[in-house]
């Protein structure tokens, strides 16, 4: 993506919304860019087999796609002309539903960092409360502002991470690295995991599965 175009989607973000109906390519991009993928083990292979067939079962009902301002969104122009193939084609539904992404951060203020709700963002356009209905999987993208920690966290949900831009250090169950752009990062069912960018923005794809995709993280 040009920086002509990301420029032009920091400039359009707050225009009019789009229909819930016209989310659905954002969703059959998820489901191309996932069939390229090579899983660097079993449990990666097995969950992300699992979110395909999750995909392709389809039955959604639509709602309407309705757009939130956020602070962290300033980000967004700069962290998708980051993105590079195979993800472009993902990247570009971004941008043309970047005026209707519905961006929410949803954890409580914090005492000791009061202004993380305008570093950390997350637009979910597949779930049970998202534009496209599902009460079994959850696809979203997370946006992470530059020199951002993304506490500690859990949840009961199987969280599986495509990171689009931007290389952050990830940390989970006590081990630690960094992950650059096209890498996938599993997150089993209440396994603590944390994440921390660094000079630029973290933009990454994400899918959630499991017995409880309706309860949301919460801060350890």
């Amino acid at each position: 993506m040009s920086l002509a175009a990301s420029a032009s989607v920091e400039a359009n973000l707050s225009s009019k919304p789009v229909s819930g109906v016209r989310a659905r390519p954002f969703v059959r991009a998820v489901r191309q860019l996932l069939a390229v993928q090579t899983p660097p083990g079993p449990a990666i292979e097995h969950e992300l087999g699992r979110v395909c067939a999750l995909i392709d079962g389809g039955g959604w009902t639509d709602d309407r796609l309705q757009g939130t301002d956020h602070p962290v969104t300033r980000h967004l122009g700069a962290a998708l002309s980051s993105v590079v193939k195979p993800a472009r084609a993902l990247a570009e539904e971004l941008a043309r539903l970047a005026p209707s992404l519905p961006w929410k951060y949803g954890y409580a203020p914090r005492q000791n960092d009061p202004d993380l709700g305008e570093q950390i963002a997350f637009a979910e356009l597949l779930g049970p409360t998202a534009p496209l209905r599902s009460d079994v999987l959850c696809l979203g993208v997370t946006l992470i502002a530059p020199g951002t920690l993304y506490p500690p966290h859990r949840h009961p949900a199987i969280e599986l991470y495509l990171v689009l831009s931007g290389t952050a250090l990830w940390s989970a169950g006590g081990r630690s690295g960094l992950r650059p752009p096209g890498a996938l990062v599993l997150h089993p069912s209440e396994v603590v995991h944390s994440m921390e960018t660094r000079a630029e923005p973290l933009l990454a794809l994400y899918s959630w599965t499991g017995a409880d995709v309706r309860t949301t993280s919460r801060y350890t």
